[in-house]
């Protein structure tokens, strides 16, 4: 695991070389918030790396119920059964292995490594714009139903989850990067997302937080390019789609 710190944030990379997937504390008065779960193994190295920095994990809030986002979840509620879990309501059926659609939902299927057998239940079920602490609630729906990001209102870092990506080039959620093609291969609804990016560079971040790949200062010039980039895919795949 890599640890990386930046302001009152610190970023957790497991398998940074090969396949990083990320996850995050953020310093709270009361201890860090832990944003999202990493992967089944990763359980000890998180609770290893908040003794080390010598404070509690006072909270556990999940970007999205993907199973490299919720993978030490079971082991992290165990050992510490007395934090609460956060999710959005939307996702919390997905954390259970639901993954039927809403009548008003794009019907497109839900894809990616959706939880079997994850005992843990959300204690908070979030909605858009819900406080936790220093931290807004986004909702961005496009690589599940109900992915959110959450925005530091002290410092406008954003953690987005899988709604962008910065391993193998910065993407919107559903554009193939072939140097890290797994975000776009489990993307539900790349309309969806493209309309969250859009949401996410109106909030004007100063720290893009996402699941796979580097922390990115003053993002918003190259977020403006990966949005461009896939509205113009979209675009060009309408335009075949209509010949």
């Amino acid at each position: 695991m890599r640890l990386t710190k930046m302001e009152t944030l610190y970023q957790l990379s497991f398998m940074p070389r090969l396949f990083p997937v990320n996850c995050y504390f953020v310093e709270e008065a009361d201890g860090l918030t832990l944003i999202d779960a990493a992967l089944p193994y990763s359980a000890k190295a998180i609770i290893g790396a908040a003794e080390r920095l010598g404070k509690p994990i006072a909270r556990i809030v999940l970007t999205h119920a993907h199973s490299d986002h919720i993978g030490a979840l079971d082991a992290l509620k165990t050992a510490l059964p007395a934090v609460p879990v956060y999710i959005s309501a939307r996702d919390s059926r997905l954390l259970a292995g639901d993954v039927s659609l809403d009548p008003d939902e794009p019907q497109t299927p839900v894809r990616g490594g959706v939880p079997k057998n994850v005992r843990t239940r959300a204690d908070v079920l979030l909605a858009d714009g819900d406080r936790i602490g220093s931290l807004q609630a986004v909702a961005v729906p496009g690589h599940t139903p109900g992915s959110m990001a959450f925005l530091d209102t002290r410092s406008r870092a954003v953690f987005v989850g899988d709604a962008l990506q910065t391993r193998g080039g910065v993407a919107v959620s559903g554009q193939l990067k072939p140097l890290f093609p797994f975000p776009a291969m489990a993307t539900w609804n790349k309309q969806a997302a493209l309309a969250s990016a859009q949401k996410l560079k109106e909030l004007r971040p100063t720290l893009l937080a996402a699941g796979h790949g580097r922390m990115l200062v003053q993002p918003l010039a190259v977020l403006e390019r990966a949005i461009n980039e896939a509205a113009h895919s979209l675009e060009a795949a309408a335009g075949e789609r209509s010949v």
